[in-house]
């Protein structure tokens, strides 16, 4: 699969260029890494011996701060630069961490219901079908067990360029096939990756129909109305271009037991 040699490399020139997504976790971020993770409270008061995975998110940072508050930590991700970041970090902290290189959508490597926790950030529009991630992310989570996660919001990959007067264009089909082409606009994609759109149906519908139960959803603000025309706060102002999702994985049996208790008209 081309995107994925493709996307490997692309992240491994942010890792080396030391992105802003390449942030390491700071020393006072480590003092209260759960406030720092986690500043709507959707975690527990407490993740001491609890087995997390760190989805799609090498780079030195989410792994550090869940390994630091006492956590059993597996950070997973496609390009081998971010995770020598977790690794080399977690190194100089003396903090356990493992580590495993393979794409979000497949987790055969890793054991069913192995997780207490998933999180995963911004990612799973690097592949085509978010639902085969949402399957893995059900198969390794326990029954009850939480998946927080943030995806970029389809009319945000649906902008393309901005007009004359400075107004945001849609310029991409909303039922968009295949990888999504080159546009003008780069405010929220990252260069050399190989993107798609995921529409509302797949990405919320999708994670209900693989077990799971959304218990909240944020959009978080991205906005300025100060900032200059083309800045990616400028941008925010119109488009909300993310959106984070708590679930909670439901076993079998009690969506066996919740389906057949409805009634149907």
């Amino acid at each position: 699969m081309s995107h994925l040699p493709q996307n490997r490399a692309a992240w491994n020139r942010l890792a080396e260029n030391r992105s802003q997504f390449t942030k390491l976790a700071t020393d006072e971020e480590c003092r209260n890494p759960l406030q720092t993770l986690d500043s709507r409270g959707w975690l527990p008061a407490s993740v001491e011996g609890k087995s997390v995975l760190c989805l799609a998110s090498g780079g030195g940072w989410q792994s550090i701060l869940y390994a630091a508050a006492g956590a059993r930590v597996t950070v997973v991700d496609l390009s081998n630069k971010m995770l020598q970041l977790d690794e080399q970090e977690a190194r100089r902290r003396g903090l356990q961490v493992k580590i495993v290189e393979t794409s979000m959508d497949d987790l055969s490597m890793l054991h069913e219901a192995e997780f207490d926790i998933v999180h995963q950030p911004v990612s799973t529009c690097y592949v085509p079908d978010i639902e085969a991630v949402y399957r893995e992310i059900a198969r390794v989570l326990r029954p009850g067990g939480l998946y927080i996660s943030q995806h970029k919001t389809p009319t945000s990959l649906q902008i393309t360029h901005r007009d004359q007067q400075n107004r945001y264009v849609i310029g991409l089909e909303y039922y968009q096939q295949g990888a999504l082409p080159k546009v003008e606009d780069r405010a929220y994609r990252e260069d050399g990756a190989t993107e798609y759109l995921h529409r509302w149906d797949q990405l919320v519908g999708g994670l209900c129909r693989t077990g799971f139960v959304i218990e909240d959803l944020r959009e978080p603000l991205r906005a300025d109305p100060s900032a200059p025309v083309g800045h990616f706060r400028y941008r925010g102002r119109f488009v909300a271009p993310y959106v984070r999702i708590k679930a909670r994985r439901i076993s079998e049996d009690t969506g066996k037991q919740e389906s057949s208790s409805l009634w149907v008209p």
